[in-house]
């Protein structure tokens, strides 16, 4: 009788400890708006800052993001810092396809989702002039300067030069 009462607690307790994981992982992504977004910036000043737009619908997006994790470990000990943003809609099946994506990518730098509504403020004061299409990256230096962008599809080499150019800086 003891064996079976030890047997159900350890059974109940990884139970327990699985469904906290699921919770964990299957968390939906703080939503933002530009003051969200600004306070973003406030956060990472004094550190060189990466910031990427991005949504499960758009292919070259899901092509980069893998490579931006990758990039955002090898020079995390450098100090860069990097944030990605979601521009994905606020469907069920949008969450649900956020999710996944990043339980697939496991990236190592905090995630948020854009609020719905106001898409032109919101694009104009992450950078006047930019219409919103993506993947669109921005680089922020140490004192909170944007000191370039990317817009659309770039490969590892680029990226790679634009963060070395933003650690020099």
């Amino acid at each position: 009788m003891n064996l079976r009462t030890a047997f159900a607690s350890t059974l109940l307790l990884a139970l327990a400890t699985l469904a906290a994981a699921q919770t964990t992982a299957t968390k939906d992504l703080e939503l933002i708006d530009t003051q969200g977004y600004q306070k973003i910036l406030q956060q990472y000043k004094g550190k060189p800052l990466v910031v990427t737009f991005w949504a499960t619908w758009c292919e070259p997006c899901r092509d980069e993001y893998p490579m931006l994790n990758e990039l955002a470990k090898q020079y995390a000990p450098q100090g860069l810092k990097v944030v990605g943003i979601s521009l994905d809609q606020d469907g069920d099946s949008d969450r649900i396809l956020m999710r996944r994506f990043l339980a697939r990518y496991k990236p190592i730098f905090p995630n948020y989702r854009k609020k719905k509504g106001e898409e032109d403020s919101f694009v104009q004061a992450v950078l006047p002039g930019w219409n919103g299409s993506i993947p669109a990256t921005f680089f922020y230096s140490k004192d909170g300067q944007q000191i370039g962008h990317l817009a659309g599809a770039s490969d590892r080499e680029t990226y790679d030069a634009a963060i070395r150019t933003l650690l020099s800086k």
